[in-house]
Formats: C-alpha cells, sequence, structure tokens
C-alpha cells in the first residue's frame, strides 16, 4: 500500500534532576554538598531512509518519545543521558507542524539527517549553588521538560517530470515505453492508483526521473477521486507533460481537457500552474477527427507551449518527444520546493525566561516556564532555597511586575500549586 500523508505525535525526552545531597564521610561531622547534575533528555531526529518508499509505516505506530534522563545521585554521580530517538522516514518527506502548517524539514537529500526537537536540560545539583555564605544548599534544580509537538508529514515524490492529464489519456502506457517501469495497464478509468517511476536514459548518455501522477480530474483540488492525495507529487517535478488523448475515441475535447486540468493546478498552487508544460497529444494512431489536433494545436500556439504529436502504443514520435525533454531539462533551474523564510525551528531555550501574572480577585498567579523552572529548584522547608527563591523573582523581573498590577502587603501569590503571602 502507498501512503504518502501521515500525521504523528512527538515528545522528545526530559532532563533528569539534579541531586541535593551532602558528603558523609568517617570522623567528618557534616560534609559539603555533592549532589549530580541529572543526564539530558533524548533528542528526536528524522532521517532519510534509503529502503523507505511510502509512509505506510506511520499509519501504525503515531507516537514516538525519547528517552528521559536520569537524575543526578550523590557523590558528584551525574546522571545518564537519555538515548536520542532517530525515526526514518522516505526520501523527498516534508515535516510540517500541525498547528500553523510551516515546514519543520525538508528530507530531500540522500543520507540528510535533521534535528527536530532537543531533548530538555538535565537539573544541577546543589553543588552549582553553594556559595562563601551559602555553604550547605538543600536544594537543587529539576530537569527541564522535553517538547510535544504533533507533526504532518508529507511524501512529494523526487521526478523531474511530471505526467499529468485525465485518466485512460495513456500516460501508463507512455511511462512504461520510455522507461522500465512497469505500471498496471488496462483499459478502464483509473487503472493507475499509485504514482508510479521510472528512470528515462536518454541518448546522451544522461538520465532522468519521470512519474505518472494519477487523480487528476476535475475537481481534483478539492478531492474529487483521488484528488488532493496526489496533487501535492507535482510540486517538485520541473517539467510537466501534458498527456492529452486527441483520438476521439472515447468522445473526449482535448481543447476542454486541457483548460480542466490547469484550472485544477491552478487551484491547488498558482505557482504550480505556471510550471512548464508540454503537451503530448497522445494516440494519433487510433485518430478518428483531426480537427480535434489542430484546436489543440492552435491553443498551444496562442499559448506558447510546445505540442508533441506521439502515439504510446505504436512508439510514433516518442523520440523526439523525449529528445526534446532531456534538453528542457537542461535548461530549467533546480527549484527548491520549501521557501526558508517559511520554516520554523523548535528551541527550548526561546521562552526560558517567559512568565504571565494574571490576577484573581485578591490572588495573584504566575505561571509560565521561567515560574515552573524556578519552583523545580526550590525547597519551600529550606530557608537558603527560600532566600535564593526571593532572590530570583527579582531577577527575573515577576516582583516588579506583581507591583506595578498593584499588589499590597497580604495578598496571596500562587506559583504553580504553592502559596506565598506577600509581605514588603
Amino acid at each position: 500500500m502507498f501512503t504518502d500523508y501521515a500525521k504523528i505525535t512527538i515528545k522528545s525526552g526530559n532532563g533528569g534532576n539534579g541531586a541535593a545531597t551532602f558528603r558523609r564521610e568517617k570522623y567528618v561531622a557534616a560534609g559539603g554538598p555533592d549532589g549530580g547534575d541529572g543526564g539530558k533528555g533524548g533528542s528526536i531526529y528524522f532521517f532519510v531512509d534509503k529502503d523507505m518508499n511510502t509512509l505506510l509505516d506511520f499509519r501504525y505506530k503515531k507516537i514516538f518519545k525519547a528517552e528521559n534522563g536520569e537524575n543526578g545521585s550523590g557523590n558528584n554521580c551525574n546522571g545518564k543521558k537519555g538515548e536520542d530517538l532517530y525515526i526514518g522516514v522516505p526520501l523527498g518527506t516534508i515535516i510540517k507542524d500541525a498547528d500553523s502548517g510551516k515546514v519543520v524539514a525538508d528530507l530531500s537529500e540522500e543520507n540528510q539527517k535533521e534535528l527536530i526537537l532537543q531533548g530538555g536540560r538535565g537539573g544541577k545539583g546543589n553543588t552549582h549553588f553553594a556559595t562563601s555564605t551559602r555553604q550547605a544548599p538543600r536544594f537543587s534544580q529539576d530537569g527541564e521538560k522535553g517538547m510535544e509537538k504533533e507533526l504532518i508529514l508529507e511524501l512529494k515524490l523526487l521526478a523531474d517530470v511530471g505526467l499529468i492529464g485525465f485518466p485512460n489519456v495513456g500516460k501508463s502506457t507512455f511511462l512504461s515505453v520510455v522507461t522500465s517501469a512497469k505500471p498496471k495497464i488496462a483499459d478502464y478509468h483509473f487503472t493507475t492508483i499509485i504514482p508510479n517511476l521510472g528512470v528515462v536514459k536518454s541518448i546522451y548518455g544522461d538520465s532522468f526521473v519521470i512519474a505518472d501522477i494519477p487523480g487528476i480530474i476535475e475537481g481534483a483540488s478539492k478531492g474529487v477521486g483521488l484528488g488532493i492525495q496526489f496533487l501535492r507529487h507535482i510540486e517538485r517535478t520541473r517539467l510537466l507533460l501534458h498527456v492529452i488523448d486527441v483520438s476521439g475515441v472515447e468522445g473526449r475535447n482535448p481543447v476542454d481537457d486541457f483548460y480542466t486540468i490547469n484550472e485544477e493546478l491552478r487551484k491547488y498552487s498558482e505557482k504550480l500552474s505556471n510550471r512548464k508544460q508540454i503537451i503530448v497529444a497522445n494516440k494519433i494512431d487510433v485518430m478518428q477527427n483531426e480537427q480535434l489536433y489542430k484546436e489543440l494545436e492552435e491553443l498551444a500556439n496562442k499559448q506558447n507551449i510546445e505540442i508533441y504529436k506521439i502515439s504510446a502504443a505504436t512508439g510514433e514520435g516518442i523520440d523526439e518527444l523525449m529528445n526534446r525533454v532531456t534538453q528542457v531539462l537542461k535548461e530549467l533551474p533546480k527549484e527548491e520546493l520549501v521557501e526558508t523564510e517559511e520554516k520554523i525551528v523548535y528551541t527550548l531555550s526561546e521562552d526560558k525566561d517567559e512568565f504571565t501574572v494574571r490576577r484573581d480577585g485578591n490572588d495573584y498567579i504566575v505561571e509560565g516556564p521561567a515560574a515552573e523552572r524556578l519552583m523545580g529548584r526550590v525547597n519551600i522547608g529550606d530557608n537558603e532555597s527560600m532566600h535564593y527563591f526571593q532572590k530570583s523573582i527579582r531577577q527575573l523581573g515577576i516582583e516588579d511586575k506583581l507591583k506595578k498590577m498593584g499588589i499590597k502587603e497580604g495578598d496571596t501569590v500562587k506559583f504553580l500549586e504553592w502559596e506565598f503571602e506577600w509581605y514588603d
């Protein structure tokens, strides 16, 4: 089964907590702090797996978690780092943020690897909080939480040339003639239900990849038929071969077919509708009405589009067409599919000092990453730790924010599940 779309959830590992321990030595009444640091949480990487050609595996497993870092321990022993998680995807996979739709990574190069989510940093042990005036800190730092994100994976096949056109116009037959691909061929609509790829070797010794893209009919951009499911595969192609049946056997009008397909391309992507096209007038060996081809030729001349008459069944005109395709590909630049300004990068540090203060009656509620990190390193039962807490809320700007909001002595301040009475 060919699957080219998946939605998954990934979570990087949490950092381990730092330890608040003290040396215990024989004949030493009170040893100094020796709490080790917590280990870093595992990060999540995506890489190109050359043995994959579909996103089918992600239909059955949708949640991926990296390993958490271990907690620190006494005797300055640091916790073990969490194992990084590597997720393989086919070449040509685009990773998008499910909420914003922005691109996170474009895995379109062989052996490419991208860091997507960083693991949480490990917390510091109490040895880091010892000073000349605070020689026995009974508190440590909790590890940083990892991130959880919902992602969309889209596979966009990497092909130089895309075959577009209505069903049963001869695209599969054409692909089988010009490449060694063996697509399913039959005399009924929607024979092709998955994209087929083939490699063309030109007379000049070079080669290029050509893809038969199925399912593009009227309404495809809105999901009719196989519809939008396969329109995304055309985006990476540099050249479109628009195969049109000019035989008249099925009563089709070639000009109408041309406009219909191009309108669906335009609705899906304005950029895609301007992609270089060559019209391939197929089935000339069984053409019943020469006028149909002449009308299509007039249209091509008006729009300055090249047109070639061929018969995929007999091979007539194919060599001339493929020589021209080879020449055009040499002239066309390779475009980047993903614009750099559209990319989004996940970082743990971007909001490290963020906090919000809101009022609920006479209570002031402090929330956000800064508050979570601060409370993760405070032991409210220890006087030295509380001095550290008071110093930290001044440095972070929380105290100034509370005063600007009009806090008075006796009011309650809530940090997560902890409540404190404010005094000046």
